[in-house]
């Protein structure tokens, strides 16, 4: 079914899932929805976050989206639901990879760098819950990160010396493994690899979120049959300069969508 993927974000961060998308499935068209204006979700409500869910949801299925990928973690713990229970399309989510740090983790102490919208979910609760029995969890609000991320600022001092405030109280309790809960925090795994002890794991659940894509488009015999060179389109209702950047595919054309 040669359909596009549809994809979208409170912003430039649900990238870092459409690249390992776009490497798992490399014959599938994709489009991708960068609300940029509205971020970071984490701040929101759940109703206003829902809102933005359906906004986003109905454009892609206006463009014939077979199946849509939440790569935003807040939008996925505050919206899947909703969305699942009122759209026929599979919908694939995104959630803090609480399980594979819990069976990585040999000091039994995670840390999880997550927006305030996630780690106030009840989604992320009950996955904790679930699979982090005798583990100790530390979360931490990443607030700011999102904003600096959307400036294109991820190397600047002021987002160093945030990272530092966030992890070091995660450091002195012992952590050996660090959870990326937000899609824009793996543009920081450079700067993260630079501040934290070589031993902590870092872990994000990019790869995790394109095999499940991959397993449900087989299931509802969605896959492309084409060979060709796919058409990923891009659209941002804000500013596409570091939208562009991190893309940063020949095949990519970004454009700015009042959406």
């Amino acid at each position: 079914m040669e359909n596009p993927i549809g994809i979208f974000d409170s912003g430039v961060g649900g990238t870092s899932i459409w690249k390992e998308v776009a490497k798992t499935l490399p014959h599938e068209h994709t489009i991708y929805l960068a609300d940029s204006a509205n971020a970071p979700y984490g701040e929101k409500s759940k109703e206003e976050i829902v809102r933005l869910s359906i906004k986003n949801t109905e454009y892609l299925l206006k463009q014939n989206c077979k199946i849509i990928v939440v790569a935003c973690n807040t939008a996925t713990t505050n919206a899947i639901d909703y969305l699942r229970s009122h759209y026929k399309v599979p919908f694939i989510g995104i959630e803090p990879a609480i399980k594979p740090a819990a069976l990585q983790t040999k000091t039994k102490k995670v840390g999880v760098l997550a927006t305030k919208g996630t780690l106030s979910s009840s989604l992320f609760h009950n996955t904790s819950k679930l699979f982090a029995e005798g583990i100790t969890v530390l979360e931490q609000e990443g607030k700011g990160l999102v904003e600096l991320i959307e400036a294109g600022k991820i190397e600047s001092e002021e987002m160093r010396d945030l990272l530092i405030d966030f992890l070091q109280p995660m450091l002195n309790q012992d952590i050996d493994c660090l959870v990326l809960g937000c899609t824009h925090y793996p543009y920081l795994i450079p700067v993260l690899k630079d501040i934290l002890p070589g031993h902590i794991n870092i872990i994000d659940s990019g790869e995790a979120v394109a095999r499940q894509t991959k397993a449900v488009l087989e299931q509802n015999s969605l896959l492309s049959n084409s060979e060709d060179s796919p058409e990923h389109l891009f659209y941002s209702n804000a500013d596409t300069e570091v939208l562009k950047t991190l893309v940063n595919t020949p095949s990519a054309k970004v454009s700015y969508l009042d959406f």
